[in-house]
Parts: structure tokens; C-alpha cells; sequence
């Protein structure tokens, strides 16, 4: 099928495209609250879909989930200092907790006598709540670990938004944990990343790389932050979700400590870590193309769509309605547009905008020949199968389509690192090919700081296992011991 004149090319209007597609695959819309998004029922189903896979790993690791308050003290954002100075320009502030007529007669005001004692934060993150909370949870070593995961929303004011990448309130999980040694929590902050970096690859069908964010780029508090970073179709990097390593600023902030098996009182270990909704984000830039959304088969709400061509029928539906439940029965999800009032070449447009992975055409003449169309959404490739064996088929393509979306993703990214070792090569990188570029920097903010002044270029992580090499910075010339990537980023 051409390709769909409802939405902008990639190549014409990179921005405008994504935003088609978030609206026209019924993803998310914006809202009345400024900066906020609507998420769509499909949209909706396929962030289910990513939070059951991630959940189900979670608990495979030993956590549990809990909830939290929303609303957090203004004084317990002012007990780490690099922590609130990380978030002050993003929190949103209670003030009042009651409202009353306007005694002109113009709707509602905030009752000025209603001043809450202390101002209550709008969690832009969950950290100290939740200290708060472990320093009664936390007495004896037999308390530790202590595993806990959140599923919640935070709010973080944003001037600029764009839906899923970056809105002002938006979905994620938290997981905070407690430990009693340095080793068992960064341990923890490790084996969280390669959750992550398993889920993105296997299920999101997104390469990613796992490293180590630079002091400048770390969350807020932690002593290091591990990242997994993807690249998307028009060479910006995204940061797909994080992993931190907390050391004991938390639990000196809010007095948490244990009785060890030594009869002494220690300080406990932490960590923290996420993903959010930008992982929808990610998955609109990594796959999709100029007719619409791409889903991956292990995440799709609707893993196969079945139109009858032109329309149902007993003998069609007699068919129709045995292919879906062999399919179910393989564990595949289906669905069987039998809308009478839009004609077939409206509904392959509609499924194809979607982005489900397979769609099965069934006909009057087709089931004549014994035969079924099927047409893969990666490829746009048709074919016509035998009605035997159809769903085992179908099950098989499935299959395929989620290696082949992962291996296009990966063959993309790997030709995009690229190693420079001069700065007019790192600026030539970055505005021709864009992508990763894999250079020497000097280990000062400063310098990292001016490179990204002076290119708009990030730094994004020195990746896990990078071995030590000899060289110098591409800016400043000073040695270095090891390369780190740069690349414009979202």
C-alpha cells in the first residue's frame, strides 16, 4: 500500500511525523491542564502491555510493589541537598487545601485563610517519602533487603512538552531498595539496568547501550547512574530508562539505619530506579514509517486483525471465526473487524496506521483457492497461505517480525557509532551521519559542558565494559584514558 497522506514524512518534518502519529494511531492527546496528555485506550493498552512484562520481571527479582503518597513536605526535599537543588525548578507546590465563592460572584477562589502550615510537593520523584517511611521499616539486618517497587505518576514542570517524550505529569514505576553493604546495593543497581536492557531488546525490540552516566549527567543524590540508551530514526539518542546507585545519602539524610549481626548500628545502602511512559516514546521512533505506527508483536494489543473482503458472511465468518480461535489458542491476540459500514481498503489503512504487526484478508475467492492473504506490517509483504496450518503460520510470522523490527533497529544504531579523534571529526559525525560519536574527553564538567555549547551534543554514557584506551580530548587536548558517547538527544 502507498504510503499514508494523513501524516507528515520522516523526511519532511521529522517532529511533525511523530506527532501524527501519536495522534492518528489514537496513542494520546493533548489535554485542558497545559502541558499534560490524554493517553488513548490504545495507547493505554500498549503501556499494559510494557508494564506487565516489566512487572512480571520485577517480582521475578524479588521486590514487591507498594504505594506512596503524592503530596511530600516541603522540609523533606530540603534534607539532601543535591537532591532538591536537582528538582526545586520543576516542583509543583500546595499551598491551600480549600476553596470558596468569589464574593464578586465570578465562580471560585482559593480561601486565603486555608494556608497549609508547611507546603506540600507534588512528588517529582519519590525518594523521600519513602526514606521517610523506611526509617520505621528499617531496625534490624534481618529487615534487609528490602525490595520495593512503585507504580505511580510524578509531576515535573515542563515549558516544552511533547506527548510521551516529555509532559509535565506522566506515568512510570520507582523501584527504591535498601541494603546492607555498598556491594549488595550496587549489585542491586546493576541487575536493574540488565532488567531493563532485557526487556527493551527482547520485548520493545529496542537496541540499547548500558553505561555509566557522567557526574554532571547523574541523578540528583546518587553517586552513580547507570543509563540504557537508545538511538531512534533520526540519530538523536533517548535515554530508555535509569538505574542509580544511592550510597547512604539518603539514609544519613533520614536516619536509616540497622542493628547488625555485630550488635552495632549501621547506615543502609540504597538505590533507585525507572522507566516511564517515554518508553512509548521510544517505541513510535524506533520502528514506525511513513504510513503510521509499527508495534512490536510481543507488545501489540492486537497481535492480528482479520478483514473480510468486502464484507462478512456466513461462509467468510465460518472461517474467520475458526482462524481466531486456533490463534487464541497459541496464545495470539485477534480481532475480526466485521464493521459493515467502512469498506476494506479504509480498514487496512486504519490497522496499518496501528501498526498491527499482522493482518489476514479473507475473501470469497481466496477461500475458493483454499487460501488466506496475509500481510506483515514491518515489511508490507503479501502472501497467500494455505487455510490449513494457517495459525501456526500466523504464530511463526510473529515470531519473525520481532527479530526482523530488533535486527533493523540494531543494523541502524551500530552504523551510526562512530569513532573520532579530532574535533573537526566529532562535529563532521554529528552533522552528517548523527547517531553516537565515540570520542576522548578530558573527565572535567567544563569541558563537557563547552562540548555541548559549542555542538548541542550530550554526553550520553562511558558504556559498560569500555576498555581503557590512551588519548586526548577532541576539545581540549588533554589525556584521557577512555572514550565516552556524544550524540544529540531528546
Amino acid at each position: 500500500m502507498a504510503k499514508s497522506k494523513v501524516i507528515t514524512s520522516r523526511e519532511e518534518n521529522y517532529s511533525e511525523w511523530y506527532n501524527d502519529i501519536v495522534k492518528k494511531a489514537g496513542l494520546a492527546d493533548h489535554s485542558a491542564v497545559k502541558g499534560c496528555m490524554v493517553i488513548k485506550p490504545y495507547g493505554f493498552a500498549i503501556w499494559e502491555n510494557m508494564k506487565a512484562q516489566l512487572d512480571k520481571r520485577f517480582k521475578e527479582t524479588g521486590h514487591q510493589n507498594a504505594y506512596f503518597p503524592l503530596l511530600i513536605p516541603k522540609s523533606f526535599l530540603s534534607k539532601e541537598a543535591e537532591h532538591v537543588e536537582g528538582f526545586a525548578q520543576e516542583c509543583a507546590v500546595v499551598t491551600h487545601y480549600r476553596l470558596m465563592n468569589d464574593p464578586n460572584g465570578t465562580g471560585v477562589v482559593v480561601d486565603p485563610s486555608a494556608r497549609l502550615e508547611e507546603e506540600l510537593i507534588v512528588r517529582p520523584t519519590s525518594e523521600t517519602i519513602i526514606w521517610n517511611t523506611y526509617k520505621k521499616w528499617i531496625n534490624s539486618y534481618r529487615d534487609l533487603p528490602l525490595l520495593i517497587n512503585q507504580w505511580a505518576n510524578v509531576v515535573r514542570w515542563e515549558m516544552r512538552t511533547r506527548l510521551f517524550l516529555r509532559t509535565a505529569e506522566f506515568l512510570w514505576q520507582e523501584g527504591h531498595t535498601a541494603h546492607a553493604t555498598s556491594e549488595e546495593a550496587v549489585e542491586e543497581t546493576v541487575k536493574m539496568l540488565d532488567v531493563y536492557a532485557e526487556f527493551l531488546e527482547e520485548y520493545m525490540a529496542v537496541p540499547v547501550i548500558k553505561g555509566v552516566k557522567t557526574a554532571n549527567e547523574r541523578f540528583p543524590g546518587a553517586i552513580d547512574t547507570y543509563t540504557v540508551e537508545g538511538l531512534m530514526q533520526d540519530g538523536k539518542a533517548l535515554q530508555c530508562g535509569t538505574s542509580h546507585f544511592l550510597g547512604q545519602n539518603f539514609a544519613k539524610a533520614f536516619d536509616v539505619k540497622y542493628l547488625g549481626k555485630d550488635n552495632k548500628e549501621h547506615l543502609v545502602w540504597a538505590t533507585s530506579w525507572g522507566v516511564s511512559t517515554r518508553l512509548m516514546g521510544a517505541l513510535i521512533m524506533m520502528h514506525s514509517d511513513d504510513s503510521g505506527l509499527v508495534v512490536p508483536p510481543k507488545l501489540a494489543p492486537i497481535q492480528v486483525v482479520i478483514i473480510p473482503i468486502p464484507k462478512p458472511g456466513d461462509e467468510i465468518d465460518a472461517v474467520a471465526n475458526q482462524v481466531m480461535a486456533d490463534l487464541r489458542a497459541l496464545g495470539v491476540s485477534v480481532k475480526y473487524d466485521k464493521d459493515e459500514n467502512r469498506r476494506p481498503g479504509f480498514k487496512f489503512a486504519e490497522w496499518e496506521m496501528k501498526g498491527v504487526p499482522v493482518r489476514l484478508g479473507i475473501g470469497k475467492r481466496d477461500l475458493e483457492k483454499g487460501v488466506i492473504e496475509v500481510a506483515r506490517r514491518d515489511t508490507k509483504e503479501k502472501s497467500s497461505q494455505p487455510i490449513e496450518g494457517i495459525a501456526a503460520h500466523v504464530a511463526a510470522l510473529l515470531d519473525e517480525i520481532q527479530a526482523n523490527l530488533y535486527n533493523k533497529a540494531k543494523t541502524f544504531r551500530d552504523q551510526r557509532i562512530t569513532k573520532v579523534d579530532t574535533w573537526d571529526e566529532f562535529i563532521e559525525a554529528l552533522n552528517t551521519k548523527g547517531g553516537f560519536v565515540s570520542a576522548h574527553w578530558d573527565g572535567t564538567t567544563e569541558t563537557e559542558l563547552k562540548i555541548k555549547e559549542k555542538s548541542k551534543a550530550t554526553t550520553r554514557c562511558i558504556p559498560l565494559g569500555n576498555p581503557l584506551e590512551d588519548g586526548k580530548c577532541v576539545l581540549t587536548g588533554k589525556p584521557s584514558k577512555q572514550r565516552i558517547l556524544f550524540a544529540k538527544a531528546y
